[in-house]
């Protein structure tokens, strides 16, 4: 299949795959320490509240899959994005834990059901026979680039309304600074809804990736291939390391003794390393073996992750402290790029590309149920707060180890193969 769709559709791919995720993902990233005050909440209850996304997701990516590969990918995107900017309504409340929890259930399903699997397969579609790597990297890299845009202007609409007197602001003060970043945040992702609803056209023939149906059969084809539960496992790996982007800018300040806004900064400043490290790996990665690049990215987040756990880093030491969140958003952002990027090169079908990102995901992405718990257990566990992040780093380090070693199966099946 030729590569046939404008520029815009992919600029229109990018805008809608971050702008999604913005109320449930990017906002508490940038604003972690921020969000756990103005919700009056604790690192583990954080987690365990949010999980709820994890389970819901799970079912909606199993059940979802197999729609991308029947409907077209623009409409399914665009009522997913109404639909989560309705819940941006409840966020603003500061909701209890328990609505918190159901919230995070309902973002679980609007986020996933109707949209994961229709932006892997417009991303496939895009980047054609042979430029996989490109258009992932650049979906992944423009859509770290729409985070971090969102996230600068959620600090500068957060300081703006909070005014000078940061550390004076009371709890009230600064649940309303935050809540008009969650409403300029629910506006924007509507519009970007309704410009993907009517542009966001490849001009590919939709009979050439969509089905009529999908059959028991074409599931259990997908399930033979030794690419999908390999992707399983380096995905899974993989997602444990970006889940950890989460916390960096929360080390900030409670490690490094930033201010809410100076970590917030921070946040965004990792925020702009997603966009650079995709765009860099996938205007580069398509001339070389992608399977192997995958590698070196689970490679440079072991590095990282160690750095952080031994526990050399202090506030005295902010070069270091700077260099090791450069090696693990760098790390974990290229494998962000490329773990897609690499289904062609396993023969994975183009027209069951749904089919098998559902099967993939119900596994791939399972941190979002015990990534966060685990996290914030550790985090509150010891009563040095050094300590707890110490924990959580030895544990993306170990995940991260077998990350490499199922990436460097993938790459002895098929980079080789196709090298």
């Amino acid at each position: 299949m030729k590569q046939k769709a404008p520029w815009y559709y992919l600029a229109l791919l990018i805008l809608a795959g971050e702008a999604v995720f913005i109320l449930p993902f990017v906002l508490p990233r940038v604003f972690r320490s921020t969000v756990l005050d103005v919700l009056q909440i604790e690192n583990f209850e954080w987690g365990l509240a949010t999980s709820s996304y994890g389970v819901v997701a799970v079912f909606s990516y199993l059940l979802g899959g197999p729609i991308a590969d029947k409907y077209a990918p623009r409409k399914l995107m665009a009522i997913a994005l109404w639909m989560t900017a309705l819940g941006g309504f409840v966020f603003a409340t500061f909701p209890s834990k328990k609505v918190l929890q159901w919230l995070y259930a309902y973002w679980g399903f609007t986020t996933i059901f109707l949209f994961w699997a229709p932006m892997i397969k417009a991303a496939r579609v895009w980047g054609g026979t042979d430029s996989q790597g490109k258009a992932f990297g650049l979906l992944d890299g423009g859509r770290g680039l729409t985070g971090a845009l969102f996230g600068l202007l959620g600090v500068f609409i957060f300081s703006l309304f909070l005014g000078d007197s940061i550390e004076n602001a009371t709890l009230a003060d600064r649940q309303e600074s935050f809540k008009y970043v969650i409403y300029c945040s629910l506006v924007i992702i509507t519009i970007i809804g309704i410009l993907t609803w009517f542009f966001m056209k490849s001009g590919v023939d939709e009979k050439e990736i969509l089905l009529d149906r999908i059959s028991i059969k074409q599931i259990g084809t997908v399930l033979k291939l030794p690419a999908v539960w390999l992707l399983m496992i380096v995905i899974l790996c993989a997602y444990v390391g970006y889940k950890i982007t989460d916390i960096l800018s929360q080390y900030a300040n409670e490690v490094m003794l930033y201010d809410q806004v100076k970590s917030a900064k921070v946040g965004t400043f990792i925020q702009f390393l997603r966009p650079a490290t995709g765009v860099f790996v996938g205007l580069i990665v398509d001339r070389f073996q992608i399977t192997l690049w995958l590698v070196f990215s689970f490679i440079a987040t072991i590095i990282g992750g160690v750095l952080f756990a031994t526990g050399i880093i202090e506030p005295t030491t902010t070069a270091l402290y700077f260099l090791s969140v450069v090696v693990v958003a760098v790390g974990v952002y290229a494998a962000r790029a490329l773990y897609f990027g690499v289904m062609q090169e396993g023969k994975i079908p183009l027209v069951l590309t749904g089919t098998a990102v559902g099967m993939i995901s119900v596994i791939g992405y399972t941190p979002d149920i015990f990534a966060g718990p685990a996290y914030g257990y550790l985090l509150d566990m010891p009563k040095e707060e050094e300590l707890g992040f110490q924990y959580v780093f030895w544990m993306l380090s170990a995940f991260a180890l077998v990350g490499a070693i199922a990436a460097i199966q993938y790459h002895r099946l098929y980079g080789k193969q196709n090298a």
